[in-house]
């Protein structure tokens, strides 16, 4: 039987990141998803991680979860990513007062027999501007009947369930658990990404869909995303993401420069940046500040964003030609550090990234 991984520290988090890395090179195609690497998270008990012990799960600290995830993500960002998306889902079902919904999915999302992943990016920074909301929802007698798109789901073609929100005519929102399955919902084929494509992130889109009180995790209220319990440890799951891709650049750099001893400074420099780093960032997850740079979360992610790319990039060219070929992942590792330009990316941290790409500044400051 697979050890359940019970904490950061347990023998079998290794193991399960070796296999990871090994089925990393299997994600090609557009077509491609991470069955596999899924399966495996939920026979380690990955997707219990994040999740209370009285509901079943191990409750796992915020200082734990991101040194969880930085492992994860230097293994398969990937896979790290999608489990970003459906442990976030699962945080919500998780925190509903609808018992028997979270009675429900709850079981078989802790094993990974069931999926649900998140669609709510249209009721924060994505599409926000257009005015009319991008997904509507119109209240009956038995629940609600939803028309609209969500833009960017992550697992839109393989989950099982979308964690959605939708807005009301009075500009009140519900969030509700909706069925792939359910009439009226339709999810095409994503399009090809700069990097992970793998993920399958794409729309999915509500047609005269009907939803029942039997399906609402909350609402309608105003803000509904502010309500419960959402997926991220304090703002810096993002950022955990980015250092764990950039530990992974710098490990193969590092190893080169045995040889190479021309690459040990530029090497050891940006290892030291790291550990700065991910010490404020656990210091951050743990409440607390950091004395040498006492960065907040804003800062780390800054930092962050500079740094990958910086590691990734420094990581092609350790590998010279090879690199640029693909199938190596010293060009992979660039092009999906390029993922953290646009995912969640706030304005101040993106106008921060500019200056420093404009000289202007120096984000690793």
């Amino acid at each position: 039987m697979t050890d359940r991984i019970t904490s950061p520290d347990h023998p079998a988090l290794p193991e399960l990141c070796r296999r990871l890395t090994e089925l990393d090179t299997t994600l090609v195609g557009e077509d491609s998803w991470p069955a596999d690497q899924i399966r495996l998270c939920g026979k380690y008990g990955v997707f219990e991680w994040f999740v209370a012990a009285d509901c079943g799960g191990q409750e796992w600290s915020d200082v734990d979860l991101i040194r969880g995830y930085l492992a994860l993500s230097g293994a398969c960002l990937t896979t790290a990513f999608i489990l970003t998306q459906l442990t976030g889902a699962s945080r919500r079902i998780e925190g509903t007062n609808n018992e028997a919904l979270r009675g429900r999915l709850l079981p078989d999302l802790l094993t990974g027999d069931h999926l649900a992943t998140l669609g709510v990016s249209h009721m924060t920074t994505s599409r926000r501007h257009l005015g009319t909301p991008a997904m509507q929802a119109r209240q009956t007698e038995s629940g609600f009947v939803l028309n609209g798109f969500s833009a960017w789901v992550t697992g839109s073609t393989r989950a099982d369930t979308v964690v959605i929100g939708a807005e009301l005519d009075d500009g009140r929102q519900v969030l509700v658990a909706l069925p792939t399955d359910r009439p009226g919902v339709s999810r095409p084929t994503p399009g090809s990404l700069v990097a992970l494509s793998a993920s399958q992130t794409g729309p999915v889109h509500c047609d005269e869909v009907e939803v029942t009180d039997a399906d609402l995790l909350a609402g309608p209220v105003e803000n509904v995303l502010q309500t419960g319990r959402g997926g991220g440890a304090g703002g810096l799951q993002t950022s955990t993401l980015a250092l764990g891709l950039a530990q992974v650049a710098l490990r193969y750099t590092l190893g080169e420069a045995e040889r190479r001893p021309e690459l040990q400074e530029p090497a050891d420099a940006l290892g030291a940046e790291s550990k700065v780093l991910i010490a404020a960032l656990l210091a951050a997850a743990s409440g607390t500040t950091v004395e040498a740079g006492g960065l907040d979360v804003q800062s780390l992610r800054v930092r962050a964003n500079s740094l990958v790319l910086r590691a990734t990039q420094m990581g092609l060219a350790a590998a010279k030609g090879a690199g640029y070929a693909a199938g190596h992942p010293a060009g992979r590792w660039c092009r999906e550090a390029l993922f953290f330009l646009v995912w969640s990316c706030p304005q101040q941290v993106m106008a921060e990234n500019l200056r420093e790409l404009a000289g202007l500044s120096k984000a690793a400051g």
